[in-house]
């Protein structure tokens, strides 16, 4: 019995192969699955294809010569194909770039504003800018002020409110903690996690810290050399023994690792023997 659309998947990645400039092959074969209402942790080390990933969901490929060329990737239901960025915006789908991409030249509320461009035809909802206020109260007490001013952190604060004011179904969220202090990651994921909590939107998690993604996420995938190599609850990954040493620093006998470590061990994972 097929699912019905309230059971069905938000996201549906299914075997898509990614091609940059017609020679170089970034994802074999990925697939992942994203439920309604949860967040899904994409973890991995550098070049394993994560963010490259995220851009393929928001159709982002074309603006850097890459295209999916085997595969499809379903969004509520129905099938992305070549849409444009923005008409994915349209349907509720709202990528946070690593990086934060504010427009610093423009006030915070400017930027929030700049977010709603693309809902043409959809409507903004004047209660969306009063949420992100609601979540990210600094931004409200710094609304009249240039982003560029604003601190690493409350540009991340920024970013996510963007997706926030474009009512999105799905955020894809790449590197949120990437140059901030633990103190402010720890303040941000819990923002994180209540956004998913209470307004039930589903994400994607592209995070070095795994640690902090597993705190927040419901399902993880495990990324190396552009395929998903494990995947399942966070419950169960984090007591796999390869998975911990390697990914949360633990395990392995020899106590606590730094990820410069890991990755002199990477030929020992099992999943890749």
């Amino acid at each position: 019995m097929a699912p019905t659309p309230a059971e069905a998947p938000i996201l549906s990645v299914e075997n898509i192969e990614v091609v940059y400039n017609d020679t170089i092959q970034v994802l074999r074969g990925l697939s992942l699955h994203v439920p309604r209402g949860q967040v899904v942790a994409l973890l991995g080390s550098n070049g394993a294809g994560k963010s490259t990933t995220l851009k393929a969901i928001s159709g982002l490929l074309g603006l850097e010569n890459g295209a999916v060329t085997a595969g499809r990737i379903l969004f509520d239901g129905a099938p992305t194909g070549a849409e444009a960025p923005h008409a994915l915006v349209r349907r509720g789908l709202f990528h946070v770039m690593e990086g934060r991409r504010v427009f610093e030249d423009l006030t915070v509320e400017e930027n929030l504003t700049a977010a709603t461009f693309a809902l043409s035809g959809r409507g903004v909802k004047a209660a969306s800018f009063d949420l992100v206020y609601e979540y990210f109260p600094r931004l409200h007490e710094r609304r009249r002020g240039r982003a560029g001013y604003l601190s690493g952190g409350e540009q991340q604060m920024l970013a996510i409110g963007r997706a926030l004011v474009a009512s999105p179904k799905l955020i894809l969220l790449d590197e949120p903690s990437l140059g901030l202090s633990p103190i402010l990651v720890e303040e941000i994921f819990a923002i994180i996690a209540r956004i998913n909590r209470q307004m039930g939107v589903s994400m994607v998690l592209v995070e070095q810290n795994a640690a902090v993604a597993f705190a927040i996420a419901h399902t993880g995938y495990i990324m190396e050399t552009g395929k998903v190599q494990i995947d399942g609850p966070v419950e169960r990954l984090a007591r796999d023994e390869d998975v911990r040493e390697f990914y949360l620093g633990t395990g392995g006998g020899e106590g606590r690792r730094s990820y410069r470590d890991v990755k002199h061990y990477k030929r020992r994972k099992r999943w890749l023997s």
